[in-house]
């Protein structure tokens, strides 16, 4: 037997009953507060475990490249600055009359644009360009030729070539600053081109002169810039 066996029946042994019941409801109710502060304290202070639900997994975004054609980044850039051109010559029209008299009677009757109304525009590069050209052949004279013909994607079309002379139908036109840089119009073409601007583009396939904003053109024209559809 072990000493502390020993020990608690002699305690039993020589304390009496009552005592003995008083030291065990001291110890019930010593255990039972304990149990009440430990509740309480739980109660106060209580642990709280926030079980989170995983983040559903982030969509990837893909990243979309867009190509934009030179021909569009045009048609997006600013509008090149142009001038008003001064208006250096232009037909009579008696002059047209005449011609026309001479010309085969199917032929219709030119429509005379009077001076007012007989406007183009010019950019300053399509001016430096057209004086270029005069500088390298050495002809002050030397100028575009700008006309109107029948044809194309959408019924008209633009024709562009350097003339060295003039014919009594011509309207002469050049830039209000740089010079030389002459444009002549004829009288047919000059009813379908007034109110336009002439510029001049470079790009990868090669650079050209280009008539711009014809009020006469309808919109959506050919992709070559070329052709155009006649408004009604």
């Amino acid at each position: 037997m072990s000493s502390t066996t020993a020990t608690a029946r002699l305690l039993c042994a020589f304390t009496p009953y009552g005592t003995s019941r008083a030291i065990a409801s001291n110890s019930k109710l010593t255990l039972l507060r304990g149990i009440h502060d430990a509740a309480h304290a739980t109660r106060r202070c209580p642990t709280l475990v926030v079980h989170r639900a995983p983040a559903p997994p982030r969509a990837r975004i893909q990243r979309r490249t867009f190509s934009v054609s030179r021909t569009t980044l045009a048609a997006l850039a600013q509008r090149p600055p142009a001038h008003h051109t001064v208006l250096l010559a232009y037909p009579s029209p008696s002059a047209l009359h005449e011609e026309a008299e001479e010309e085969e009677a199917d032929e219709p009757e030119v429509d005379f644009v009077p001076p007012e109304e007989a406007k183009i525009e010019i950019t300053d590069r399509a001016a430096e360009q057209l004086r270029a050209v005069a500088q390298r052949q050495g002809n002050p004279d030397v100028a575009l030729r700008i006309s109107v013909e029948s044809g194309g994607c959408h019924g008209y079309q633009y024709k562009m070539d350097l003339a060295k002379s003039r014919e009594l139908d011509d309207y002469v036109f050049t830039h209000p600053t740089i010079r030389p840089s002459n444009i002549v119009v004829d009288a047919v073409s000059m009813a379908l081109l007034k109110g336009s601007m002439v510029d001049f583009a470079t790009e990868l396939i090669g650079s050209s002169f280009r008539i711009m904003d014809n009020p006469q053109a309808k919109g959506g024209s050919c992709g070559c810039g070329v052709s155009w559809e006649l408004k009604v």
